[in-house]
């Protein structure tokens, strides 16, 4: 028998107001058999909402469901429901059920309701393109919804560690797959290449570990830090066995995949309703052999540079580095014979001020020249003059007077000026510093 508890939430789905964003936890309480513990939440379940809510995509493609009449209540069922529902998903990786898969299921169906909204539209860009990297290296495609806990479907997300895509690269793994990483391009970025690279990555792993939990679980900790802790269990390679002796976020990633594929699977029973999406057009590359900056091209064929820039995220500067290499500009399908039709005229517009960087420059060779002995006098008068000060000695004053007058004392004015007794004549500079 199902219980029906009220979202502790004010929003409405089919009436979002955008501007009200969720508080931010980085980490959870769970308890198994009875014993807490706090371990870290993935990067994609501590993302906020309107964070998602404004990116290019969300705003141009895709709105709250306008059909969307369910009660704004969370269903929660009994355990034997969620353990049917978990064996019910077409899966080769094994999904079980445990107090620690359900605190995510819990989360994802409540307080992270708008995101599931959002990433069930957004997938409809990205799932695609994730399925055929799966495919291509024979992967399970149940493996998609690992972007679904590492980046919530973001792909401009950064870690707080540097973890960069949908797929969440650091640095030198995605330079070990092949992704470019420079000051100008981080391939990272680019769902189309970075979802390959991941493929790749997954596939080694299961070459070592041929357990897909186990892989799973090195995807968030590297591989090192899994066979640790199967050394540190005895030898038992499975991910339930050595959840103890892994990092506090690793012994969330597996329950957090066991509980997106959850949610996105059974959604429609949790009341949640998928953000309605409109497909963009249509895209097609075209190889550009210069420099060429995102304004350029948006002025020229009078589109809008957060467009070009939603289709080419791995520009980090907005520039397309052609001069550098053969690069590849993403563009509208209608947009491509534009583009190389206009080429001259998008090339050469505001050239100067937009790619400023100089291919020559001269050498100011008009300075003046000193002889060596006059540099040695210039630094010695340098140093003899470095913080000194001087005055006027005025009718009637005295060493004391001057000296009180200026802070000092009558000995250090005595031994700045060579003075041995106490004359000293009205008109005459003295050093008091």
């Amino acid at each position: 028998m199902k219980r029906i508890y009220a979202i502790m939430t004010v929003l409405a789905l089919c009436g979002w107001n955008t501007t009200q964003a969720q508080n931010v936890e980085t980490e959870i309480t769970v308890t198994d058999k009875g014993k807490e513990e706090v371990i870290e939440l993935p990067q994609g379940m501590i993302t906020e909402v309107d964070s998602l809510l404004h990116l290019y995509n969300t705003k141009t493609y895709m709105k709250p469901a306008t059909d969307c009449n369910v009660p704004n209540v969370n269903p929660i069922y009994t355990k034997e429901e969620y353990m049917e529902r978990l064996k019910r998903i077409p899966s080769v990786i094994e999904m079980p059920y445990n107090d620690i898969v359900q605190t995510f299921i819990d989360r994802y169906s409540s307080r992270l309701r708008r995101s599931v909204s959002y990433m069930l539209g957004a997938q409809n860009f990205y799932m695609p393109i994730f399925e055929q990297a799966l495919e291509t290296y024979g992967l399970p495609l149940e493996l998609k919804y690992l972007p679904v806990i590492e980046s919530a479907l973001n792909p401009k997300a950064v870690s707080r560690v540097g973890a960069t895509g949908l797929w969440q690269f650091m640095l030198k793994t995605g330079k070990n797959y092949g992704l470019e990483v420079n000051s100008l391009v981080d391939e990272r970025r680019d769902p189309v290449k970075a979802s390959y690279a991941a493929a790749r990555y997954l596939s080694d792993l299961y070459k070592i570990f041929g357990n897909w939990n186990l892989v799973i679980a090195a995807y968030n900790a590297g591989p090192e830090k899994i066979n640790k802790a199967i050394h540190r269990a005895n030898g038992k390679a499975d991910y339930w066995e050595i959840y103890p002796y892994l990092p506090q976020e690793t012994r969330g990633y597996v329950p957090a995949f066991i509980a997106a594929n959850y949610i996105m699977t059974y959604y429609c029973d949790h009341n949640i309703c998928p953000m309605e999406t409109d497909l963009p057009a249509k895209t097609d590359t075209v190889m550009i052999d210069r420099d060429v900056h995102f304004e350029q091209i948006a002025h020229v064929l009078n589109m809008d540079v957060r467009q070009i820039e939603e289709l080419n995220p791995q520009y980090r500067r907005d520039i397309v580095n052609g001069t550098s290499k053969l690069s590849a500009l993403r563009l509208p399908s209608t947009q491509i014979t534009q583009f190389i039709d206009n080429q001259d005229s998008i090339f050469a517009y505001k050239a100067q001020d937009l790619l400023s960087k100089r291919e020559e420059v001269k050498v100011n060779d008009d300075v003046p020249t000193y002889t060596k002995s006059s540099k040695s006098k210039s630094r010695r008068k340098g140093r003899r003059g470095r913080g000194s000060r001087r005055v006027t000695i005025k009718n009637g004053d005295t060493l004391s007077e001057i000296a009180h007058r200026n802070h000092t004392t009558v000995a250090k004015l005595k031994r700045l000026n060579k003075i041995s007794g106490t004359n000293i004549r009205a008109g005459k500079k003295i050093r008091v510093k």
